[in-house]
């Protein structure tokens, strides 16, 4: 399997990440001890796509996969709900196309504090349609988007990781319509 990710301008590949562990492992015996250990690094609020994530396991199955233009995906794999009364949604944003796609600087939404903090997916929004509220991604005291930053481009059949921070719906609700602009509404299951 030859999956790569963009990190700063570069790629990495994961087929060798892949490669050495399974050669590494056989089925009845001990990985190496002198092996180290792979390293996951969590998505900073205010950065761009800089982590990197490597694993020898199949990635699990998206709990949404949001279309938007050219062919580009959002799959988001993971939600939680903290005790703050935040939400956090993690996830790839991919271009599964066979050419680069610049990504739309509508994303980001249209407030102008948000606008001037550069390319994000700071216009997501949450909606529960039965409480009848919208949720919007948060914002720092400096107006940026408590979201991934630093987006503008993905490479043929590459994918980046992504956050989004919002104010949890109540714990009774357990489905919102997530949307991003540029993108088609799509059903989020909250647990």
């Amino acid at each position: 399997m030859n999956v790569t990710t963009y990190v700063r301008g570069g790629f990495i590949a994961f087929a060798v990440a892949a490669s050495l562990t399974v050669a590494g492992c056989g089925a009845d015996s001990e990985p190496k001890t002198s092996q180290k250990p792979t390293a996951t690094t969590q998505p900073s609020q205010q950065s761009a796509p800089t982590q990197v994530e490597q694993s020898s396991e199949a990635p699990a199955e998206p709990l949404l996969v949001a279309k938007g233009r050219k062919g580009v995906e959002l799959r988001v794999e993971s939600v939680e709900r903290d005790a703050g009364g935040f939400l956090t949604i993690k996830g790839r944003l991919a271009n599964p196309t066979g050419s680069s796609v610049v990504l739309p600087g509508e994303m980001r939404g249209n407030e102008t504090e948000v606008v001037k903090h550069g390319l994000s997916l700071g216009g997501a929004t949450l909606v529960d349609s039965s409480a009848k509220k919208r949720y919007y991604v948060l914002r720092d005291t400096d107006g940026r988007p408590l979201t991934t930053t630093g987006l503008d481009s993905l490479g043929p059949g590459k994918s980046t990781a992504v956050f989004m921070q919002f104010p949890a719906p109540p714990a009774t609700t357990t489905e919102v319509s997530f949307q991003l602009p540029t993108f088609e509404p799509a059903t989020l299951k909250l647990s």
